[in-house]
């Protein structure tokens, strides 16, 4: 599967819209679809080079099999509009956090999950329990990384 986003490329930087630094919305996504038998998706977006291990920024999951797109500033909210439900981030809310690195430029994975299943977990599940619930239900993933830096 492939991830893109109109914001920024592979490997690129993200806009300061997209951060802490900024308005703090979720960026653009968009996704090649999964196969067939795709009951529906799941996002995780994490930092890697945080200071105390892989800081989670958003967990999205039960987004139907029938979308490849989200626009930019999904609300923060338990439950999207197309049906989606949003879990823990490690800000410790419901909802994308955008790129906030303390120092240093960081890269931030954005990771895309065709499920065979739909997981009936409610929202605000953690990252971890996303996890553990896909565990033998991944059909395909993507990825895309962006980078960050704060001006100052």
């Amino acid at each position: 599967m492939e991830i893109k986003s109109s914001a920024f490329k592979e490997g690129s930087a993200i806009p300061a819209k997209y951060t802490c630094d900024n308005l703090d919305f979720s960026p653009p996504l968009a996704w090649s679809k999964g196969p067939d038998v795709t009951k529906t998706y799941a996002i995780i977006c994490d930092d890697p080079d945080a200071p105390r291990g892989t800081w989670v920024h958003w967990v999205l999951y039960n987004i139907p099999a029938t979308i490849s797109d989200l626009p930019e500033n999904q609300p923060k909210s338990e439950s999207l509009p197309n049906g989606a439900h949003q879990g823990m981030t490690d800000f410790g809310s419901i909802g994308y956090g955008g790129p906030c690195p303390p120092g240093g430029t960081h890269r931030y994975y954005f990771k895309i999950y065709a499920l065979d299943f739909i997981p009936d977990h409610k929202p605000g599940i953690t990252k971890k329990e996303l996890l553990k619930a896909m565990e033998k239900h991944i059909l395909e993933e993507g990825l895309l990384m962006g980078r960050y830096k704060r001006s100052s």
